[in-house]
C-alpha cells in the first residue's frame, strides 16, 4: 500500500462514519470509531480494490460462515463502509441503551411527562432508521427525509419493551403513502421483502392510490423477520 493509498483509505474511514485514526495493520487498516467498539479490516487488493473483514458480519447483513467481502472502486467502498457504520450505530439494543440513559432522571409521574419520555424515544427511532435506510424509503427509494416515515412494524404500543420499541429492525423507513397504508394493515411484508396486499383493499382503491404488486423491501435482514410475521398476523387487514 502507497502512502497516496493510505491516505486515501483514511479519508474514506473519516468521511464514513469512523472518525478515528485507523489503526495500522501489516496488511491494512483497521476503521475504528468512538461511537460504537465494531471495526473493519480494510486491506487492499489492487489498485483499486479491497477485501472488507467486519469484527461481526452483521455490519454487512451476512451470516457468521460468510467470508471477507470483496470490493471493486472507491465508490462501492466508500457506500458500503456508510453502510456498515450505520448497522453498527444501530445495533439491536443500542439505541435502547442510549434512550434509558438519556430519560433515566426525567419525571414520569403524570401523563404529560410520559409523553414527553415517549416522545424522546420516538426521535432516536427515527434518527435510527434514517441513519440504517441511508435516508431513503426502503420500498419506493424516496430520499427526502423530512417527507419518510420512520414506521414500526410491531406498533409502539403493542411492544413489550423498550428494547422491542428502539430496535432498529422493528422498523421501516417509509414513504408517507407506503407508511400510511402499512401502518393501516393496508399492506405487509414478505420474508422475501415482496408486498402483501390486504385483499380489504379493493382493486379500484389500490390503482387509485398507487399500490404495485412489485414493491418490495430492499435490505431486510433475519432480525427483522420475526417483527413481519407479526404484522401479517396481527396487522394485516382481513376481506370482511
Amino acid at each position: 500500500m502507497t502512502p497516496l493509498d493510505r491516505l486515501r483509505l483514511e479519508k474514506a474511514a473519516a468521511d464514513c462514519g469512523f472518525e478515528m485514526q485507523p489503526r495500522c495493520l501489516d496488511d491494512g487498516l483497521e476503521m475504528c470509531s468512538a461511537r460504537f467498539p465494531e471495526t473493519v479490516i480494510v486491506r487492499q487488493t489492487g489498485p483499486s480494490s479491497f477485501l472488507l473483514v467486519p469484527s461481526t458480519p452483521v455490519l454487512l447483513g451476512r451470516s457468521e460462515d460468510e467470508g471477507p467481502v470483496s470490493v471493486a472502486g472507491f465508490n462501492e467502498l466508500y457506500r458500503i463502509l456508510r453502510t456498515t457504520a450505520a448497522h453498527a450505530r444501530t445495533l439491536p439494543n443500542r439505541i435502547a441503551d442510549a434512550f434509558r440513559a438519556q430519560t433515566a432522571k426525567l419525571p414520569t409521574a403524570t401523563e404529560a411527562e410520559r409523553l414527553v419520555v415517549q416522545r424522546v424515544g420516538q426521535g432516536m427511532f427515527r434518527d435510527a432508521l434514517l441513519d440504517y435506510w441511508q435516508g431513503a424509503c426502503c420500498v419506493t427509494g424516496l430520499a427526502v427525509p423530512h417527507l419518510l416515515r420512520a414506521s414500526h412494524i410491531k406498533p409502539w404500543a403493542k411492544c413489550d419493551n423498550d428494547d422491542e420499541r428502539l430496535d432498529v429492525f422493528n422498523g421501516l423507513l417509509l414513504a408517507p403513502h407506503v407508511d400510511a397504508l402499512f401502518d393501516g394493515g393496508w399492506i405487509s411484508f414478505a420474508e422475501n421483502g415482496d408486498v402483501v396486499i390486504s385483499d380489504a383493499l379493493p382493486p379500484a382503491a389500490r390503482v387509485q392510490l398507487g399500490v404495485s404488486a412489485d414493491w418490495q423491501v430492499n435490505g431486510l435482514r433475519d432480525s427483522h423477520l420475526h417483527y413481519l410475521a407479526f404484522h401479517r398476523e396481527n396487522e394485516l387487514r382481513r376481506s370482511g
